[in-house]
């Protein structure tokens, strides 16, 4: 199964497969029944301070980027878990 990104206020499809939100916070505007979600996988949402570092910010975006793979490859034990199911 092939992993794709999808935003959380875009409709589910029939053709999302397992589905996993990796956000800190609940998305406002969307209820759990509308999210069709498989997995909230908070954990994985870039931390506080990088999030706040980034500040959206598209001048930051690459630094943001390799950041937050560092910070990913301190999870590996949760990815590997996601890469199972996909």
């Amino acid at each position: 199964m092939d992993a794709r990104a999808k935003r959380i206020y875009d409709e589910a499809g029939p053709d999302d497969g397992y589905r996993v939100l990796v956000d800190h916070v609940w998305p406002r505007g969307v209820s759990r029944d509308r999210a069709k979600l498989d997995e909230w996988a908070r954990e994985l949402a870039p931390s506080d301070e990088l999030r706040r570092w980034f500040d959206h910010d598209p001048a930051r975006f690459a630094e943001f980027r390799a950041r937050y793979r560092r910070e990913l490859a301190t999870r590996s034990a949760r990815l590997d878990e996601l890469r199972r199911i996909a």
